[in-house]
């Protein structure tokens, strides 16, 4: 792989099709997600450890809210247009050089923010031009596992 992933200190983290399988379900007023436990186990673990992990979406649901809140992410930049400048403004205000940090994402509107980052990553699953750009491609996809295995990689890389 070539990066050194025990320097990251920032996991920046799209929701839809990343944390979720980008499946929405509209029912009366609100919108329905469905999150994996193992990447939730996952995301918390590495926030122990004393990473930071924000949620960085296009979107901003209440169901996304709670889960932050569930998991212990306190940096959310939801109803998010530009990606980029999110994680830079991230980077900024934690002191964190943008090399020290992780995008994970799964669409064509991520892939700037993929460039930005350290070290990007996206889900099997996510779109051609994510795929090319991803320094890892997880085997599983979005809302099944591909987080988990991103955590497991990078604790793994700090544990060595």
């Amino acid at each position: 792989m070539g990066f050194d992933l025990s320097t990251i200190r920032l996991l920046a983290l799209d929701v839809d099709g990343v944390l979720t399988d980008g499946g929405l379900i509209y029912s009366g007023s609100s919108v329905s997600l469905r999150f994996n436990a193992k990447d939730g186990s996952g995301i918390m673990r590495l926030i122990e450890e004393g990473i930071t992990v924000s949620l960085v979406s296009f979107r901003d649901f209440p169901a996304v809210r709670r889960r932050a809140r569930d998991l212990g992410i306190t940096h959310l930049c939801l109803g998010c247009r530009d990606k980029v400048a999110a994680v830079r403004r991230l980077c900024s205000e934690l002191s964190i050089e943008p090399e020290r940090s992780v995008f994970m994402g799964d669409d064509a509107r991520d892939v700037p923010a993929m460039k930005v980052a350290g070290f990007s990553a996206c889900p099997a699953d996510a779109h051609p031009l994510a795929l090319r750009a991803a320094d890892f491609v997880a085997t599983s996809p979005g809302g099944r596992g591909a987080v988990r295995e991103l955590v497991d990689l990078i604790r793994e890389a700090r544990d060595a």
